[in-house]
């Protein structure tokens, strides 16, 4: 394992960098957002699309929806009456990437 110490920041930035893990960690905490964030790492949906693949009513998927959203996890694109999202970053990516490969790869690599 990698030595760390010499990454620690001071006491008063590690406190607002474990304040802002906990909230994203939070957000991650729940079965749905968490199974449409993991949808949305395969491109961008609508609200519709999600419905459909989670199996979950429209009002439920939208509240979800919004949360991610003020959390700044997930992005909005607006497409006549349809609104599209996506993954808001990089790091959202990548940590939806490891929760894959930690709990849904297969051994040998299939899916």
């Amino acid at each position: 394992m990698e030595d760390l110490s010499k990454f620690t920041p001071p006491p008063a930035e590690m406190a607002t960098n474990a304040q802002n893990a906990a909230a994203f960690l939070k957000t991650l905490a729940h079965e749905g957002r968490l199974m449409i964030l993991c949808h949305l790492g395969n491109g961008e949906r609508s609200v519709g699309e999600l419905e459909e693949l989670l199996s979950i009513r429209q009002a439920a998927v939208s509240q979800m929806l919004a949360r991610l959203r003020e959390e700044g996890l997930v992005t909005t694109r607006r497409e006549g009456k349809t609104i599209y999202y996506s993954l808001a970053n990089e790091n959202t990516s990548r940590v939806i990437a490891l929760l894959y490969d930690m709990f849904c790869a297969k051994p040998d690599g299939g899916c």
